[in-house]
């Protein structure tokens, strides 16, 4: 056990100080601007929210140029502030501005020009939006400001993106977002004193002896997740996790943490060090797949526990697909801390997976009384959400978006509330075996 707790606390200082690499502040908007020296603030500590009527609105959004320069104009009701900056692999450009509140036409974004594929918009964190530039080649901020109302024009922030070579648009890039450097960073982060580990890795509430259970709902903010009939996987998963929380809450016996409450985009390994950091002894993430449609249609819940070779192609698919979801919000993909990858193989992490796998049938069995089951309801695949390696860990795909019959049930509050009571009734189970015969210090 002293074993454990040691690679607990190691990579629990690891994953904070990858994290502390991510901050940095917002250019005041008189300043013309190239790329900033740092990375999405997304893993920044939130401030606090601001009244939703003091908002900035963004009116329109718009691109011109060609493939060599190529300017985009975002119409203001006021001056921001903003930063901007650039990220490879793949090529994108991303600006963090304030909360604002975007009332651009419905499909803005979705077609590009010149140096821009297509680019996405939204929240962040509260008080924080950002947007997203997804470029066909690397290209460098060339200026970057923000211009007052003048002659009938409201305030603008304009961004004139430059064609650059690959060597030119990666010496442009901050150190910790540049390929040849990350190992070394990795190390650097590595060095760390355990008193200062142990320091910020001490659980929150360590009075309180009642097992802590983390509920994620996946996406969220700039990250929309599937998509049909008119309906986001953000919105529904959100919605159910938080009737998940309440119904367990209830309860009196577990103490339950979020992830998100709201409509914030939460980097995956932020979600991950939500769990950790709070020494979860449970971590269920609720997501709703989908099919595209040369695929075929499938319908029913799915359960996912971690593994390094996915159980079948859709598996792999979905995995591939979840963990590709930070690149939406300008994350860097590259950041995973090199001490998961050393951990995965330990003693701990082995007993965790095993857990996990006993939550996950115990899970299948109360859902599969009251859900409609994927006929291969138990599946694994390597999933960075599930990768804390002393946090037992499942992914709960609850339906299918495309199908319409499970579209309809996970719309439905009567579904809902039998769903989430079939799974309130498996963490019980879940519990209650493991307390008997693990102690609850486990």
């Amino acid at each position: 056990m002293a074993n454990r707790a040691n690679h607990r606390v190691l990579l629990g200082h690891g994953l904070l100080c990858a994290a502390a690499l991510l901050c940095a502040n917002f250019i005041t908007p008189s300043a013309a601007q190239g790329p900033a020296p740092g990375p999405a603030a997304a893993s920044a500590p939130s401030p606090t929210p601001v009244a939703a009527s003091n908002f900035p609105v963004a009116s329109d959004a718009r691109l011109a140029g060609d493939s060599k320069q190529t300017r985009f104009v975002l119409d203001l009701d006021r001056p921001i502030q903003f930063r901007a900056f650039a990220l490879a692999d793949p090529y994108r450009v991303v600006v963090d501005i304030p909360q604002v509140s975007f009332k651009l036409a419905a499909g803005t974004g979705s077609t590009g020009r010149g140096l821009v594929k297509a680019f996405r918009y939204g929240l962040v964190m509260p008080g924080g939006s950002r947007i997203v530039f997804d470029l066909t080649g690397p290209a460098k901020v060339a200026k970057s400001y923000v211009l007052e109302a003048a002659n009938d024009q409201p305030p603008r922030l304009v961004l004139e993106l430059e064609e650059v070579d690959r060597t030119a648009f990666v010496q442009l890039l901050a150190p910790e977002n540049r390929p040849e450097l990350r190992p070394a960073i990795a190390a650097a982060n590595a060095a760390v004193g355990p008193d200062d580990a142990a320091a910020a890795a001490k659980p929150a509430q360590a009075q309180d002896t009642r097992p802590l259970i983390v509920i994620d709902p996946g996406h969220g903010g700039i990250d929309n997740g599937t998509q049909a009939g008119g309906e986001m996987e953000k919105n529904l998963v959100l919605g159910f996790g938080l009737a998940l929380r309440d119904r367990i809450e209830k309860s009196g016996k577990y103490r339950v943490v979020m992830t998100r409450t709201d409509d914030t985009f939460i980097p995956l390994n932020d979600r991950v060090k939500v769990a950790r950091t709070q020494s979860a002894a449970l971590f269920v993430s609720i997501h709703a797949d989908a099919l595209p449609r040369r695929e075929g249609d499938a319908h029913g819940a799915t359960i996912y526990t971690l593994s390094d070779k996915a159980s079948d192609a859709e598996a792999e698919r979905l995995a591939e697909a979840e963990n590709k979801s930070d690149a939406i919000g300008g994350v860097n993909l590259t950041d995973e801390p090199t001490e998961v990858a050393d951990i995965l193989i330990d003693l701990a992490q082995r007993e965790t997976r095993t857990f996990s796998n006993r939550f996950a049938r115990i899970l299948m069995g109360e859902m599969k009384t009251t859900v409609r089951m994927h006929k291969h309801p138990l599946k694994s695949a390597g999933f960075r959400v599930l990768k804390a390696p002393d946090v037992p860990s499942v992914l709960v795909e609850l339906g299918y978006v495309s199908n319409k019959g499970d579209l309809e049930l996970l719309m439905s509050e009567n579904w809902r509330n039998k769903t989430v009571g079939s799974m309130a009734q498996a963490i019980d189970a879940f519990f209650a075996k493991r307390l008997a015969t693990a102690g609850p210090g486990k």
